[in-house]
Order: C-alpha cells, then structure tokens, then sequence
C-alpha cells in the first residue's frame, strides 16, 4: 500500500474530498495550498478523527515554479518519502475566445498546464529516484473535446494534462525494476468551489463527496485512467469522443 501522498490544492474542492477519503483509508498526507489557515484546520480535523495518521502541511502557489521543487522536497522529508503525488491544483476562468479574456484565460493555462508540468516533473524526479511511486493527474471530461465560450481554454489545458501523462506512462514503458504508475482521472461535473467561478451551466452535477469517493476508489485501484463518477460519465465520454461538434456543444 503507498501510504504517503502528497495532494496539491487541498485547501477546498477536489483535494479536500480526496484527502478526507484518504485520510479514512489510513493514508498519511501532505496537503498543499495558499490558503494555509484552511489547510491547518483540515489536518486539525483529519488528525482528530484519524489519529494514526500523520498530515503535514505545506503553504504552496503552484505557479511558483521554484516553489513546487522545495515544497515537494519539504514534503518528503516531513513523511520519510512521498509514494503519491495527485496533481489537482487548478483554475476554472476563462472566456470566450476573442473577446477580451486573455489575461484570464493566461492565467488559467498557466495554472492548469504549466504548474501541472512543474509538479509532474517535482514528482518524477522523486519517484525516479526511489523507483516506485504513483503519480495521479487530474483532467476533466472537458478533455475529450473542445469546448466552447468560457470552457475553452480550461478544456485545452485539461487535455494538455492527460496529454501529459500519457507521454510519462509511455516514458515507463520497457523501463525495468520499478513501480512506478500514472493514473489520469477525468471528472465529470463535481461539485467544488471552482465550480462556482465557471460561468456556463453546469448538468449532471454530483455533491463532492460522491464525486471524490469515486476519485479516490480508482486513485487507490492506481488504474490507467478513469471518468468519474463512472455513471453517466464514462458513456457520455464515448459520445463525446466521436460525435459532431454540433452535439458535443450540447453535452455542456
């Protein structure tokens, strides 16, 4: 069992819920976020709750790049080795392409790629030197397909991502005596303060804590790559993957 994993942007949201189904699990955790107050009250909780296990936390912007590198670093120390760093930091602004929205849209390829990128490698670099680890990346069913008005930029950035890790998985491929995995994770529309900040409605949207039960079950399955929840993403998923942009368009 990896017991030792590290979650970016576990402030709220997504890495909150994961890290509350790990922490039940038995997993120790080092969580990461800016907002630092939220972070101490989440180990508070979870220490409370679960008192075996250790949590220790991290103040961490992923868009400082030298940051993700010490942070990382700090992290291991704290737990004696990391065995899994989820990649979840994010950011959902955007606009519709051509009108005005750059810096927002800037802002949210940086996010969401480019910090993806400098975590991903902090991660490898680790896993690499320990030869076992599980790197997980979390995309969005948004990836399938491009989307349109607000979505654009956050749907090309999350296929960036699951882009990403498959050119890592593909990078272990032959590469003997390791255990080293990559799981990519698309979630359907799950419940999150990011939520909040995309303008376009969103439909079959599950509360958080079904969305990251489901998260975390295939984490721990330590699968190649999942929509989540399954049902209705995984067929929806398929749809999308072949049907007229016309209809995807609809599907958002």
């Amino acid at each position: 069992m990896r017991r030792n994993t590290l979650i970016t942007g576990a402030s709220s949201g997504l890495g909150e819920g994961m890290a509350r189904h790990l922490a039940a699990s038995g997993h120790h955790l080092a969580i990461t976020a800016r907002r630092v107050e939220r972070l101490e009250a989440l180990r508070d909780a979870l220490v409370a709750t679960h008192p075996g296990i250790e949590v220790s936390v991290h103040a961490l912007d992923v868009n400082d790049h030298d940051a993700v590198f010490r942070v990382f670093g700090e992290a291991a120390d704290a737990l004696g080795g990391l065995d899994r760093v989820v990649v979840n930091a994010g950011l959902g602004k955007g606009g519709r392409i051509g009108t005005g929205k750059f810096e927002a849209n800037r802002q949210t390829a940086m996010t969401n790629f480019v910090a993806a990128l400098a975590q991903s490698e902090a991660a490898m670099q680790h896993f690499y030197e320990r030869n076992a680890g599980h790197l997980v990346l979390i995309s969005s069913m948004s990836a399938m397909r491009g989307m349109p008005s607000s979505m654009t930029t956050y749907a090309a950035t999350k296929a960036g991502v699951a882009h990403l890790a498959e050119g890592i998985r593909s990078d272990l491929i032959g590469r003997k005596g390791h255990d080293i995995k990559v799981t990519t994770l698309y979630p359907g529309y799950i419940a999150s303060e990011m939520n909040e900040q995309v303008a376009q409605e969103q439909r079959l949207m599950v509360d958080t804590e079904t969305g990251t039960a489901a998260m975390v079950k295939y984490i721990e399955k330590e699968v190649v790559d999942a929509a989540v929840p399954a049902w209705p993403w995984a067929p929806i998923g398929q749809v999308m993957k072949h049907a007229p942009l016309s209809v995807v368009r609809k599907l958002v």
